[in-house]
């Protein structure tokens, strides 16, 4: 075993991290999802670190076993890989099996918290952003969106990444179990609550032209009954359906369906 200690410059580490944020998923397939664009990212780190034919032939092998998890935050496995690749490289007691056995321990975990953090809140915000801004015709909600995602989306990735590196499997152990990580989580999803409240408010639509008659009284259901009780109950009331039928599993097309459906009969009997 050698025991010259061998040390990757941040030239290594970028070239990874550039590899990876744009083939993550180059060559994905059902068999090994992202393995082939891993190994893709780890090229210019083992091709440094292992000289012996042999060794580099099986740390190629060893990356393309079975790989998978969201592709900015999961990123932070990629930069622990090379941290491990490169103790291993100086003769630390770290085998192949070790470090495969890390990187499928991490890969779920972080996979449900980037796609929480990214697609459920980050996307929505900034798209309730856009939208807001561009529906009356401003260029700039497009223009915002694709800038702010690709700012935001390379600066978190780049970031985790880096900190894989530097923080080792000690670090991430730390950052799993500790109440930072929760703290964040909650915060996304306060966040993203607010965002569907405020989505909901300014761009669903319900009303009903409903009048009840006593005599000479009459009682208009929308003004004199709902918007006294809670205003835009019937739009919330809509949301909170569509939500159910999405926590159901359902397809959105299906529940969009059901809306338009629920939506034409109301407007056929006069609900709406």
């Amino acid at each position: 075993m050698e025991n010259k200690a061998k040390k990757l410059t941040k030239k290594e580490l970028k070239k990874s991290f550039w590899r990876w944020t744009f083939f993550s998923h180059s060559n994905y397939n059902y068999e090994r999802m992202q393995s082939s664009g891993f190994l893709l990212a780890m090229l210019p780190v083992l091709n440094k670190l292992y000289g012996d034919e042999e060794e580099l032939r099986e740390s190629y092998n060893r990356h393309l076993e079975f790989f998978n998890t969201e592709p900015h935050f999961g990123g932070i496995i990629g930069g622990l890989t090379i941290a491990l690749e490169e103790e291993k490289a100086s003769g630390a007691p770290i085998t192949g099996d070790a470090i495969n056995s890390i990187k499928t321990g991490l890969m779920g975990p972080l996979a449900g918290i980037g796609d929480t953090l990214w697609q459920g809140t980050l996307v929505p915000i900034l798209l309730s952003i856009a939208i807001s801004i561009g529906s009356d015709g401003n260029i700039f909600g497009p223009l915002f969106y694709i800038i702010s995602m690709f700012v935001i989306m390379l600066g978190i990735a780049y970031y985790l990444w880096m900190q894989g590196y530097n923080y080792g499997k000690e670090g991430i152990q730390k950052l799993m179990n500790g109440d930072l990580l929760k703290k964040v989580m909650l915060g996304a999803k306060v966040m993203g609550g607010v965002v569907i409240g405020a989505l909901t408010a300014n761009y669903v639509s319900l009303s009903t032209s409903m009048v009840f008659k006593f005599g000479d009284l009459k009682l208009n259901v929308q003004t004199d009954i709902l918007d006294k009780l809670l205003e835009g109950m019937l739009p919330l009331a809509v949301t909170m359906l569509a939500l159910y039928f999405l926590n159901k599993k359902m397809k959105s097309t299906m529940v969009l369906l059901i809306l338009v459906l629920i939506s034409t009969i109301g407007a056929i009997i006069g609900i709406f």
